[in-house]
């Protein structure tokens, strides 16, 4: 007659189905929350984002004055026709010349690009080159006609700058090159701004930043606010070195879900440690079956060094308590000391307490017998 030492299918579905629908839940909720949240943006300067980079306050703003955000990831949404509407372009991502010719010929009333690549500025605003230097941040006067940086005054502003065609509109610079350019191409207004952090929500607040990417931006009652990603058909012009990212955002959604669930799961099913709780054992070990048990271990491993070092040891502690030696006495004092008490030759003593382990068996005997007439000798003198 045998007995089942393993569980049954039918046990193993009883003590996992919890643990699993459980698991299952949490799976679908985040599941159910990414799919809700796919249609917002993420990341730097998007208009849902309210980390210090994001520009969450820029889009209300824009909103309590009647301009209607929408926010968006889909190139497609970029280049269809769009007459009588602003598109706002942010840093980022990776497009090809002729998605960026695509989004020229949409037909945008107002297009605003945030510090663009050198390929946008020469399909979407040509003529305006990126001066290859820097703004350090300022609080920096318009000092151009631009209506919307001449009611916004002084703003702080840092950041990438350009220069500009005699025809258009160069404003917030040094002199020489400006980080909000406006020019007029193709019967539609392109502004270029290459101080991201102006309007971002860290720092819409300083100076006249909110009067300016007020008047700047909302130029008209609808604005499409696209954070451009990694288009696949965005390699074909020897752009190789931005490139998509290796595992997609999606997957690392569901990845960070999985591995919540399987955290929630651990914690839930995880045996809890109570207090401790003492007991009794169920039988007496006296003290020499503990010593021989372990003289059998070191037997049966061949430990005789171990087994001559705890010999030394207690023979040690019996001459240290029965002359008075400190513990931590040098090996030279203790040794004189019990010489002279017990007569012995200090050499021969010497290599009985402090020598090299035995060769073998009988060499082991030999020094515990030794060290047990050492002993009582101290005891009986």
């Amino acid at each position: 007659m045998s007995t089942a030492v393993g569980r049954s299918g039918t046990e193993a579905w009883r003590a996992l189905r919890v643990p699993l629908l459980a698991t299952g839940v949490v799976v679908l909720g985040v599941l159910v929350l990414l799919i809700a949240g796919a249609a917002r943006t993420s990341g730097p300067f998007s208009p849902d984002s309210a980390e210090p980079a994001g520009a969450k306050a820029l889009a209300a703003l824009l909103k309590n004055h009647g301009v209607d955000v929408m926010g968006t990831e889909d190139l497609q949404t970029a280049v269809d026709s769009a007459a009588g509407k602003t598109l706002l372009v942010a840093p980022g991502g990776s497009l090809s010349r002729s998605d960026w010719q695509d989004i020229a010929r949409a037909g945008w009333s107002h297009i605003v690009l945030i510090r663009p690549s050198a390929k946008a500025l020469e399909v979407v605003a040509p003529g305006v080159l990126d001066a290859s230097s820097t703004l350090p941040k300022d609080s920096r006067s318009p000092d151009c006609d631009l209506p919307a940086a001449v009611k916004a005054g002084t703003a702080t502003v840092s950041g990438v700058s350009y220069s500009a065609p005699d025809s258009a509109i160069a404003c917030y610079g040094d002199g020489i090159n400006h980080t909000v350019i406006r020019l007029e191409t193709g019967g539609q207004i392109v502004d270029v701004v290459g101080s991201t952090r102006t309007f971002t929500n860290a720092e819409l607040a300083d100076d006249g930043n909110a009067a300016l990417a007020l008047n700047l931006i909302g130029t008209h009652p609808e604005l499409v606010w696209y954070l451009p990603q990694y288009e696949t058909d965005g390699y074909d012009d020897g752009d190789k070195a931005d490139g998509p990212p290796l595992v997609p955002p999606d997957v690392r959604y569901i990845a960070w879900a999985l591995a919540f669930a399987a955290f929630v799961v651990a914690i839930w099913r995880g045996r809890r440690l109570g207090p401790v709780v003492p007991e009794p054992l169920p039988v007496i070990v006296h003290a020499a079956e503990t010593t021989e048990g372990r003289a059998r271990l070191y037997r049966r491993s061949r430990a005789r060094d171990r087994a001559a070092a705890a010999l030394r040891e207690s023979a040690l502690g019996k001459l240290h308590k029965a002359h008075g030696i400190p513990r931590r006495a040098d090996p030279t004092a203790v040794v004189s000391t019990v010489a002279a008490r017990t007569g012995r030759d200090p050499v021969l003593l010497y290599e009985l307490l402090y020598g090299q382990p035995p060769a073998d068996d009988s060499d082991l005997m030999f020094l515990s017998n030794q060290l047990d007439v050492l002993t009582l000798e101290v005891r009986h003198p």
